[in-house]
C-alpha cells in the first residue's frame, strides 16, 4: 500500500541508498587491520582521521573515524541527490534538522530527526567522489593499511 501511494504521489526518492557506516574507534589502523582480516573488508580510501573499507559485493562503506566531536559511536549515513533540498523537504514533512548541511570533503551533510526521534545522517557528493588514490599501494601488492 505505501509503495502504490508513493508511485501514485511521484515517488518520494530522495534518500537513494546507504552510502557508508560511520564506527568511532580509538585506534583506526588497529580496527582497520582487524575489519580487514575478520571481516573481509577491503580499503578504498584513506584519510587523516579516518579509512573507508568496503565490502566485496556493495559500493556502502564501513568509515573508521577517531573523530570524538561525531555524536555517536555508530551512524548510518544515506545517500540523498542534495543535502540542502532534502533537508528542507522532510523539515516541511515533520522532520526537524538537528545539525544544518555542512560542507564534507565530497559535498555536505546534514543531521535530521523524524518525528519518532530516529536521527538520520544524510549526505551528498556534489564536490565528487572521494579520490580513490588515497591506498595507493593497494595496487601495488602491498598491505593498505599499515
Amino acid at each position: 500500500m505505501i509503495l502504490r501511494r508513493q508511485e501514485e504521489q511521484g515517488g518520494n526518492e530522495i534518500l537513494r541508498k546507504i552510502d557508508c557506516v560511520m564506527i568511532r574507534v580509538d585506534d583506526i589502523e588497529t580496527a582497520a587491520t582487524y575489519y580487514a582480516e575478520v571481516f573481509g573488508l577491503h580499503p578504498q580510501w584513506r584519510g587523516d582521521d579516518s579509512i573507508g573499507l568496503v565490502f566485496p559485493e556493495s559500493d556502502a562503506e564501513i568509515v573508521l573515524h577517531n573523530d570524538p566531536n561525531m555524536p555517536s559511536s555508530v551512524e548510518v549515513h544515506y545517500l540523498a541527490d542534495d543535502v540542502v533540498v532534502a533537508a528542507a523537504d522532510y523539515t516541511a514533512k515533520g522532520c526537524h534538522v538537528l545539525v544544518e548541511p555542512f560542507d564534507i570533503t565530497i559535498g555536505k551533510c546534514a543531521v535530521i530527526q523524524d518525528p519518532f526521534g530516529t536521527r538520520l545522517c544524510i549526505l551528498d557528493i556534489t564536490k565528487g567522489p572521494r579520490p580513490l588514490n588515497r591506498v595507493e599501494s593497494a595496487t601495488k601488492g602491498e598491505d593498505p593499511i599499515r
